[in-house]
């Protein structure tokens, strides 16, 4: 009855940096059942800022080759200089994981 014991330590625990998290487990972070949800998700941020007061409109096309464009009238996303980064807020959200 001898088993392989695996050892637990301070070794055994992976840090994940950058889109590895996102990569390796997409299922934290959106739905892998269903792909179409990342699409519902960019229309909420729309009504959100609908439901803000501060955008009034939201098209939703969904094009012949299965691409979907989302326009709408809100705020958009800050291009300026994010103050402790210093580095444009749209590339900060685009390409860090948590940010927004």
């Amino acid at each position: 009855m001898a088993s392989k014991q695996s050892v637990y330590a301070e070794a055994s625990i992976r840090v994940l940096k950058g889109l590895e998290p996102v990569k390796q487990r997409p299922g934290m972070y959106t739905r892998t059942e269903n792909p179409l949800h990342i699409i519902q998700e960019v229309i909420d941020n729309a009504a959100d800022e609908a439901l803000a007061g501060v955008g009034t409109r939201i098209d939703v096309v969904l094009h012949s080759d299965g691409s979907v464009s989302v326009h709408d009238d809100g705020r958009g996303i800050p291009f300026g200089l994010h103050p402790d980064e210093r580095v444009p807020v749209v590339e900060i959200v685009f390409t860090r994981l948590h940010a927004g």
